[in-house]
């Protein structure tokens, strides 16, 4: 059988609209939060921005430490502004190597093999989990269904709530566009 993951990035807070590395804060107006999704095992990544997501979209679901996002160390609640302007350096050797981690956090390369490993296990299981997760999950997901190279990982965009839907199992994944669950 076939198993299918639908991830759902979360409603955007005040961090986001400042580019802000996640401080913990809550998402703006949880009571417009809206999508139509199928049923499935829900889980989540263990910041609030998604527990409260996943709340807001009657989803109970169980927090998965292996899709809490990158580690950004001492940046974070930095603005990328500000981590540009005391560390140019790094917040460019951090952007265009997967390798580097300058913040004293997780690199990207560490990040992705964290969430594959996680989408590898899910992909035993058959029918759907629905995964509201931060954004640079989402970009891991799909690099590794691609088999696209870590150096790709900033350049997918993941908005508020898009929903990102793969299928299939171990060793073989493919991304469907579209609407989740179609």
């Amino acid at each position: 059988m076939t198993c299918r993951v639908v991830l759902v990035a979360p409603a955007i807070t005040p961090s986001m609209r400042r580019a802000r590395f996640d401080d913990g804060d809550s998402i703006e107006n949880p009571e417009s939060v809206a999508l139509s999704l199928p049923a499935g095992r829900p889980v989540s990544s263990p910041s609030v921005r998604c527990r409260e997501t996943a709340a807001a979209l009657g989803l109970d679901a169980v927090a998965e430490p292996a899709l809490s996002g990158l580690d950004a160390g001492r940046w974070r609640g930095r603005t990328l502004g500000e981590v540009g302007a005391a560390e140019p350096e790094a917040l460019v050797r951090w952007l265009s190597d997967p390798g580097a981690a300058p913040h004293g956090g997780e690199t990207v390369r560490e990040f992705c093999a964290r969430v594959t490993g996680w989408l590898e296990t899910a992909g035993r299981t058959t029918g759907r989990t629905i995964a509201v997760v931060e954004p640079e999950v989402v970009r891991a997901v799909v690099l590794h269904a691609l088999g696209a190279p870590e150096a790709a990982f900033w350049r997918v965009d993941v908005p508020p709530l898009a929903a990102t839907e793969v299928t299939g199992g171990p060793g073989r994944w493919n991304l469907r566009l579209g609407q989740a669950g179609a």
